[in-house]
């Protein structure tokens, strides 16, 4: 679990429509091969990431997570010393934008974290409380802070990491002052200020079954045997290459017996540096294991990896000599790991020109389809597969259509657009120039309208009209 903001590298860029329409040849789903939240969606899983909301000014690492995962998690922007530096003052910029990302991408928002011993304001973690003051000060802070994201954050770590490795109640300031209650009094709290929402818990080294998953095992019946409002267990998932607990499945499944919701929730598998192949075919086959154990146990709801991409993780920070934690690697490529998640999830788990894609092919010379696959407000997420029906392959190809009106297309993967007016041209990037005999090519984007979204009345391939479908 990171206690510390990572140091990270930023890249300064322009976040325009041109920007990310350029950017879009980094996309680690290459080619017609679905991205993860595709096939997370069909599922029923989330998949989601640890976001860092000043590093959406980069263009690949933006459109990596908002065409990668149906879920967003705050990697820092909602930890009690970004939210409350000072009593009563509170900075929501960091926290608001990707909130906004968020619901402009059709996400899910894991909210992250209200009571936790670390990355504490010095007012609290050093402040002489009564319980009496600590109560107040908590139920202020959890009340202000879910209360501004009331019906836009659907599950929050409510309690971060409240039994230490000892598998006893972690030295905290609320456990000094108030005990080992004060979890239940921040469920409750929680509770009333969105009644809504589905509260977890959450802590790191609980993923197999041990002494400190077994504590967390007895927590959550004391305190549903207590009435306290607790609807899930987060395990974090900070693992190492080759060295995975292998009763994940079980300890997941106890927990769901109790009744309560089962994350992955910060999940990256750490490998000694440097990488070499073999070690990334052994973390694949442990993406594998996680991603498997989560779907076979039907109260598991989602796995999120804690980060969008190995060059931002917070691994290199805190473990000398270890790295290339994460499915996507420093230059946004897809790794082993990616492709084992994806066929997890159904897909076919490999990239390349030859993959068929999604749906089954037309009979016509030049058949699109174009479909929303999610659609919120005055925005939606449009996928267009393009198939060539035709004895011949077709080279270089270019999709044109007449934009329906009031929208606008401001971010796109797969595909390079340009917008002419009304007119839209959708070409190839490097890696899908050809579309084979029989063959298809998939591509998205990300449109704003002013009022519903609508298919266009037609498309042309080249010189061709082709066929909608």
């Amino acid at each position: 679990m990171p206690t510390t903001p990572r140091p990270v590298k930023t890249v300064l860029a322009s976040v325009t429509a041109a920007v990310l329409l350029a950017a879009a040849a980094a996309t680690p789903a290459h080619a017609q091969s679905p991205p993860l939240r595709d096939l997370a969606d069909q599922q029923g899983l989330r998949m989601g990431a640890a976001v860092a909301s000043h590093l959406l000014d980069d263009a690949d690492y933006r459109r990596t997570a908002a065409t990668e995962f149906n879920s967003v998690t705050h990697e820092n922007d909602l930890k009690w010393e970004s939210v409350q530096p000072q009593p009563g003052q509170y900075s929501w910029s960091g926290a608001d934008r990707l909130v906004e990302f968020a619901e402009q991408n059709g996400q899910q928002i894991h909210g992250h974290t209200l009571v936790w011993h670390s990355q504490l304001p010095s007012w609290v973690e050093n402040g002489s409380f009564t319980p009496a003051e600590l109560t107040q000060v908590m139920e202020d802070h959890i009340d202000t802070t879910m209360g501004r994201y009331r019906g836009q954050i659907q599950t929050w770590d409510v309690v971060n990491e409240p039994i230490g490795d000892d598998a006893q109640f972690r030295n905290s300031v609320f456990h000094r002052v108030l005990g080992e209650d004060f979890i239940a009094q921040s469920l409750h709290m929680a509770r009333a200020a969105d009644p809504e929402a589905t509260l977890f818990i959450n802590d790191y080294n609980i993923d197999g079954i041990n002494a400190k998953s077994d504590a967390y095992y007895e927590l959550a019946q004391d305190l549903l045997a207590q009435g306290a409002p607790l609807d899930g267990i987060g395990l974090q998932g900070h693992l190492i290459s080759g060295q995975l607990p292998q009763d994940i499945q079980q300890n997941i499944q106890r927990f769901a017996d109790l009744g309560l919701e089962v994350m992955i929730t910060e999940l990256d598998i750490r490998m000694t540096m440097p990488v070499t192949q073999q070690k990334l075919e052994q973390q694949a086959r442990d993406y594998t294991q996680v991603m498997d154990a989560c779907l076979a146990v039907s109260g598991c709801s989602g796995v999120t990896v804690w980060g969008v991409t190995d060059a931002h993780s917070w691994v290199p920070d805190h473990f000398t000599g270890e790295g290339a934690a994460l499915p996507i690697d420093d230059d946004y490529e897809a790794k082993p790991a990616y492709w084992s998640i994806h066929e997890a999830l159904g897909g076919d788990g490999q990239n390349g020109p030859d993959d068929p894609g999604p749906g089954e092919p037309g009979t016509g010379t030049c058949e699109v389809a174009y479909d929303f696959t999610s659609q919120w407000g005055q925005g939606a997420v449009v996928e267009v597969t393009v198939h060539n029906g035709s004895g011949s392959a077709v080279q270089d190809w270019s999709l044109t259509w007449e934009r329906p009106s009031g929208e606008q297309i401001s971010s796109a993967w797969n595909s390079l657009i340009q917008q002419s007016g009304t007119t839209v041209t959708a070409g190839p990037v490097e890696w899908n120039r050809s579309i084979a005999p029989g063959g298809q090519v998939s591509f998205g984007f990300q449109t704003t309208h002013a009022g519903a979204p609508s298919v266009p009345g037609g498309f042309s391939l080249g010189s061709e009209s082709c066929t909608i479908r």
